[in-house]
């Protein structure tokens, strides 16, 4: 009798130590997601902040200011813009097969 007291004594404390190490794992893995989320909620209002930055860089006006400073650029007149046309190439002589796919092709017309 007093060896299966001692064998449910033992069964009792090793249940214990268990359960104590289960409820210590609980609280440090609880502070990790605590710690978590917060990192979460920053980045997310700091993502926020840079996207703001990030718009009022971009203006327009900006640019165009950054432009004629630091790039010395100017607005296009009729005066400084030179046009570009464009002709249609004229196609090569086949020899009477037709385009030039069907003469590489071996097609007669």
């Amino acid at each position: 009798m007093t060896r299966l007291n001692l064998v449910l004594l033992l069964a009792v404390l090793a249940s214990a130590l268990y359960l104590v190490n289960v409820q210590y794992d609980s609280r440090r893995l609880f502070t990790e997601l605590d710690r978590a989320n917060a990192e979460a909620h920053r980045l997310e209002l700091d993502n926020d902040r840079l996207e703001v930055e990030k718009r009022a860089q971009a203006t327009p006006l900006r640019v165009e200011k950054l432009a004629r400073e630091n790039l010395q650029m100017r607005s296009a007149t009729p005066a400084i813009t030179s046009y570009a046309t464009y002709t249609e190439p004229t196609a090569p002589d086949t020899g009477g097969v037709g385009t030039p796919a069907r003469a590489a092709a071996g097609v007669l017309k």
